[in-house]
């Protein structure tokens, strides 16, 4: 199947949505085919997917965003209205293969964007009840009871009170929300448009405005979104360097040769299994029994190669931020805990764990080395010598939102917890960007005071409950994160108000800690849960046949953990069982077929990018494979009649269970 042909708007060259002056060797109406760009890497198949929407993984990366948050009128001219955009969807082969291209530039330019190399990049996501609207199904999730699928159903607005949104942060107070009180101003979906160049990004606005209006969609919120100038680049309206801590993705992600459990080239940023972030796709073990992580939930098919999405503005009060900081430090000062000469940005950078170029507090707990370009974007951060946080405190933004591998939830625990299995299944992906022009009131009023400014903030995961609800309510909110007496205090960047215990350095007892006062001056202006699917599903959706029951077809690359919930189509359900055996029961879970490879240690099932279905073990060896040869290309299809098949794109049948009845 190809998603690319000829489509209108602005810029526009098929699926990946390149403007003319890309390098992209592809015309209108080409087939998106990974041999037309590069070979494929089986070490990582997740960047060859056209399945797999361009933000989620690869990440758009541009300069300037505009977030389209949309309602629709009637059902056929929405579907029409979809039908055409998802020609116009970027995927991550798309946004892979441009940012590689990209980088190269970069690299050969000395560090300046390559000439003519340009993009625009569009996303497409429905909150629940812009998918009841779509399938026609009022009752859509209404008997689900997996917890991701509650979170999603319900949306934000309904469960701001465990996000901290409350008060003057309360969703009646919001500009954008999936729940509004007013149906008529309940967001069904969100369109997000990207590009290197704000003209580039005006222009192809104003064709989606159009075609949106054409097709009765209300536009209910614009919000515009752009990186900071010259030397604020890369960093957020406070002036701290953004993005640094995010995690790198496994099958995607080039490992470094010397450290395999890391990105390349940057120290100490930990490949993530893919489906922390893209459902279906291998995840942080063990999960749920005796595991520290929440068992997988059972999903819907057509949620494969899709991924929950987070969009809420936050808007930031920067000299009032940096005002408290000075309140602060002068109430540390009066108590003698630092010398009189400590400076505001000292203490702003133990809130943080970072100084503004990203250096981390750990690895320079004295000062800020913005020259050291390797050093402002280091992750290899251990707090293994510093649990009780004396250099950088339990209540920093970054020991907040990614404890790393020196957490005791408790002071008297024996045992660090486990990074690989207890943390970093709690793990998003961030696409953020700023909105607003910089606090400079000496530039005018619109970089005054009260002129707003913030972030627009973008996260992707797997389980909308186990990682971002987690890190917001389990950590940023939680005064008793980690526990010790008095309270370590919440996030005092992102967190409502609160009372933090500052480490008194004259005193390496577990009580030494002075109480400094935080208010909140970080707000929630707007929030919505939505779901971003794969390409396929967007396809059935635009059709109306997103819920019929039939065939179910999975495309590579795809991982089925051993325990994780069956694939089913009804009459046929594929699972891997815990003791690494394949297994197919029919619709009265009777066992029909199995591999008889249980006992021998597998732990996963992937459909690899060559073709052939493998099982492995936790050494990543291969136990077993079907069909003997390679075919690239080839897709597995869980049949309505019950059997089970490895097939070509065209339907030729390569292996199957023969369970059809």
């Amino acid at each position: 199947m190809t998603h690319a042909t000829p489509s209108p708007g602005p810029g526009t060259t098929g699926t990946g949505t390149a403007t003319a002056t890309t390098a992209l060797p592809r015309q209108p109406g080409d087939a998106v085919h990974p041999a037309d760009h590069r070979p494929a890497d089986p070490g990582l198949p997740l960047r060859e997917s056209t399945e797999i929407q361009g933000d989620i993984i690869a990440g758009f990366k541009k300069d300037h965003a505009q977030f389209l948050f949309l309602r629709f009128g009637e059902l056929p001219p929405a579907r029409r209205w979809l039908n055409l955009l998802r020609h116009r969807i970027a995927t991550t082969l798309d946004v892979s293969l441009y940012n590689e291209e990209f980088r190269r530039g970069h690299a050969i330019t000395g560090g300046a964007d390559p000439e003519r190399k340009k993009a625009i990049w569009r996303c497409v996501s429905f909150t629940a009840a812009g998918l009841r609207f779509l399938t026609g199904d009022p009752a859509l999730f209404g008997d689900c009871d997996a917890p991701a699928l509650v979170a999603f159903r319900e949306g934000s607005a309904v469960r701001a009170g465990r996000l901290g949104d409350t008060g003057v942060d309360a969703p009646e107070h919001w500009l954008f929300s999936d729940g509004a009180r007013d149906a008529e101003h309940t967001v069904h979906a969100v369109l997000t448009l990207a590009a290197d160049e704000a003209e580039d990004l005006r222009s192809t606005l104003s064709w989606e405005r159009k075609d949106a209006a054409s097709h009765q969609i209300a536009i209910l919120f614009e919000q515009d979104g752009a990186t900071l100038p010259g030397t604020r680049r890369g960093r957020e309206h406070f002036g701290f360097k953004d993005g640094v801590s995010e995690p790198a993705v496994r099958g995607f992600d080039e490992p470094d040769p010397g450290h395999p459990h890391w990105k390349r080239d940057r120290p100490g940023t930990r490949l993530i299994p893919a489906g922390e972030f893209v459902i279906g796709h291998e995840r942080v073990q063990p999960r749920g029994g005796d595991g520290p992580l929440p068992a997988a939930p059972e999903l819907p098919g057509w949620m494969t190669n899709g991924s929950f999405q987070v969009v809420r503005r936050l808007g930031q009060d920067v000299p009032g931020w940096w005002a408290q900081i000075t309140e602060q430090l002068q109430v540390l000062k009066e108590q003698r805990v630092v010398p009189a000469g400590t400076t505001v940005e000292w203490l702003a950078a133990r809130l943080v764990g970072r100084w503004r170029s990203g250096v981390p507090v750990h690895k320079s707990p004295d000062a800020d080395r913005p020259a050291n370009a390797d050093l402002s974007r280091d992750n290899d951060i251990s707090y293994a010598n510093d649990p009780e946080g004396r250099i950088t405190p339990l209540f920093s933004h970054l020991r907040k939102t990614s404890p790393r591998d020196g957490l005791r939830l408790h002071p008297d625990s024996a045992e660090f917890e486990k990074e690989a299995t207890n943390l970093d299944g709690r793990r998003i992906i961030r696409r953020g960007i700023p909105y607003g022009e910089p606090f400079d009131p000496a530039a005018g009023e619109k970089n005054g005071p009260d002129a707003p400014r913030g972030l627009v903030f973008v996260c992707y995961q797997s389980d909308l409950v186990a990682q971002f609800e987690f890190i917001q309510e389990g950590w940023i909110e939680a005064k008793d994160f980690p526990h010790r007496s008095p309270s370590v205090g919440r996030d005092p960047l992102c967190g409502s108000d609160t009372t933090v215990a500052f480490p008194d350095s004259e005193d390496l007892g577990t009580k030494g800690t002075v109480p400094l006062r935080f208010r909140q001056f970080v707000r929630t202006e707007g929030s919505v849960y939505a779901f971003c699917p794969s390409l396929h599903a967007l396809e059935k959706l635009a059709d109306g046949t997103l819920l019929e029951e039939g065939d179910r077809v999975i495309r590579a690359p795809f991982t089925l953990n051993a325990g994780d919930p069956p694939l089913s189509s009804g009459k046929a359900q594929l699972r891997l069982q815990a003791d690494g055996n394949l297994t197919v029961h029919n619709e009265h879970q009777e066992l029909v077929w199995e591999s008889h490879t249980g006992g021998n240690g597998g732990v996963r099932l992937t459909l690899q990018a060559d073709g052939r279905l493998a099982i492995r073990n936790a050494f990543d060896e291969l136990l077993w494979t079907k069909p003997a040869r390679p075919v690239p290309g080839s897709v597995l299809v869980i049949r309505a009649d019950g059997n089970v098949a490895l097939t070509t794109e065209e339907g030729q049948v390569l292996w199957d269970t023969d369970t059809a009845h």
